[in-house]
């Protein structure tokens, strides 16, 4: 049985002693909680009073009857109307007392109507305020009150006395008992969860924190950003994406533009292909341009990249969606390229007219001996001048054209012997020994005009790089049904965190950089695009000062 003590969330200062794991708060509820205890216990009384009227009213004048029932009329009033929560909780243990003594009035003026059950009231109450104290001396109280009225009351204590004697207080004791560890338990749940309500606002306020500083950080960044979650729908969206997609997606929706382009700028994206639909379903993908806007009216150019999300479990948990408008970049990279194009294609006609006319004059049988190599001398480096521009034009074009290649049965390793052929004057002319003995005849579905002009740059490389008496060994042969080429040179080398920018266009190591070797910086990147075309891969292992090997692999059948 619990009273309305028992049910309140009492917040209290902790005092010392086992005495007070039970004790309520100090805050104004306490004065609720004092008054519906002693209410609950006056109605009671006030039964009581009503069934004494009705059925014995001669009872009522009795004076102990009388003494007990003002004085719990009194302490119900008193538990009215004083503040309990501005007095120290000891002058609340008044009440629960007082309440004994009523019973002890009532049970010795009329003694045949078993109001000893009422002594359950404050016993609870006393075990609940007052943990280990008030449990004892409401036991304590009981048994005075039940033994007393024996030794006061008007008959003899007889057999039947032992109810009261005996069976009343083992009872009562076992209440008060178990009420207190009630109590205790109540207490050290509450304390428990207080303590959890506490961490989790703690919790609750870093999370709350943690997002906003999300929120601000996504809101200040200049790429948008969309998270779906599992069935697609958006959960979070920045200010970037809104700023940047308002004409072409809205935050619940997909895309409202009629029509997204393609890298190409001219072939719609259908539907089901768009990226902004794609990253919705759960797709992932990298580096996805599109274009927006009609053509003849201003377009915008985004790069889209979209992530599926796992939770702790490794579950799909959503896409991430990332977006950036590279507009400018796009069209910064078309004009140099039209820059580049106009001035290379300015350069190679007056180029070829120079070269054409130092051919006519060598031709001269009359030319002077000192003239010739001068002459020798500018048609050299016209040569090379001319192969640059050449070289210019062919990373222009490539950069505004895809490359494309025409596969046809071929003999690779011819090929390579023929331009090894080519280009064995210009070894000769540094003592460079050119071995080609481990070339084999192999047949392959390719485009040859592409292979030789990777062959051609290679190898003119290992030519153009190598030390003077130096070496080149190139060797073809087979593994499975790929077809490896490998050109081995014994020149400068480069150092190993150069290797991966050799593919980057115009660039040039530092070792060839402090050297008197011309170069334009485009030839690797061609070279290595072209065998991907066909399926293969193009590598590089260097050593500063040692020497390079060039890896071609290519399939016996380019992929088309």
């Amino acid at each position: 049985m619990r009273t309305a003590g028992s049910d309140e969330d009492q917040v209290v200062g902790r005092r010392r002693g086992s005495a007070e794991v039970g004790a309520p708060g100090r805050g104004p509820q306490i004065n609720r909680s004092v008054t519906l205890n002693q209410l609950l216990f006056g109605s009671a009384v006030l039964a009581v009073v009503v069934a004494l009227q009705w059925f014995s009213p001669e009872r009522l004048i009795s004076s102990t009857v009388f003494a007990g029932v003002v004085l719990a009329f009194v302490a119900s009033g008193a538990a009215l109307v004083v503040p309990w929560n501005r007095f120290d909780k000891r002058w609340i243990a008044l009440l629960p007392v007082a309440d004994m003594l009523v019973i002890f009035c009532l049970r010795l003026g009329v003694p045949e109507i078993g109001v000893g059950v009422l002594w359950v009231l404050p016993i609870i109450w006393l075990s609940t305020y007052f943990g280990l104290f008030g449990t004892t001396l409401s036991i304590a109280l009981a048994l005075s009150g039940s033994w007393g009225v024996l030794i006061l009351g008007p008959h003899s204590i007889r057999l039947s006395s032992m109810t009261l004697l005996v069976l009343l207080p083992i009872a009562l004791s076992f209440v008060a008992a178990s009420t207190h560890l009630s109590a205790r338990r109540g207490s050290a749940q509450r304390v428990l969860m207080r303590k959890q309500s506490t961490l989790l606002a703690h919790a609750l306020a870093s999370a709350n924190q943690h997002e906003r500083l999300l929120t601000e950080v996504l809101n200040t960044v200049t790429f948008g950003i969309v998270r779906f979650d599992r069935g697609g729908e958006i959960t979070l969206i920045n200010r970037a994406h809104r700023r940047m997609h308002v004409s072409s997606g809205r935050a619940s929706a997909p895309p409202v533009m009629d029509v997204v382009y393609q890298s190409d700028r001219v072939t719609p994206f259908r539907e089901e292909d768009r990226p902004y639909v794609r990253a919705q379903q759960g797709q992932p993908f990298d580096g996805v341009l599109i274009w927006t806007g009609h053509p003849g009216q201003e377009r915008h150019a985004y790069l889209m990249t979209a992530r599926r999300l796992y939770d702790s479990g490794g579950a799909f948990d959503g896409t991430i969606l990332v977006s950036g408008e590279v507009t400018a970049e796009i069209n910064a990279i078309a004009a140099r390229d039209d820059l580049i194009s106009s001035v290379s294609h300015e350069l190679r006609t007056p180029l070829t007219s120079i070269l054409g006319y130092l051919d006519l004059a060598l031709e001269r049988d009359d030319l002077p001996e000192d003239a010739r190599g001068w002459l020798e001398i500018v048609e050299r480096n016209s040569t090379r001048l001319l192969d640059l521009v050449s070289e210019i034009l062919t990373s222009s074009s490539r950069a505004a054209k895809p490359l494309e290649i025409s596969p046809v049965p071929m003999d690779l390793g011819e090929v390579v012997l023929q331009s090894a052929e080519s280009l064995l004057p210009r070894a000769a002319e540094r003592a460079i020994d050119l071995a080609t003995s481990d070339v084999e005849n192999h047949l392959a579905v390719a485009d040859p005009f592409r292979m030789r002009q990777v062959v051609d740059n290679v190898l003119s490389n290992a030519i153009k790089y190598n030390r003077e008496a130096g070496s080149i060994v190139l060797a073809l042969g087979q593994a499975g049904d790929r077809l490896i080429l490998t050109v081995t040179d014994t020149g400068i080398g480069i150092s190993a965190d150069e290797v991966p920018k050799l593919f980057d266009n115009f660039f040039r190591s530092e070792a060839v950089r402090n050297t008197g070797v011309h170069g334009s910086g485009l030839g690797m990147g061609i070279a290595r695009e072209i065998v991907r075309k066909h399926g293969g891969e193009l590598t590089v292992a260097s050593t500063l000062g040692k020497g390079t090997t060039v890896t071609i692999e290519i399939p016996k059948k380019a992929v088309t």
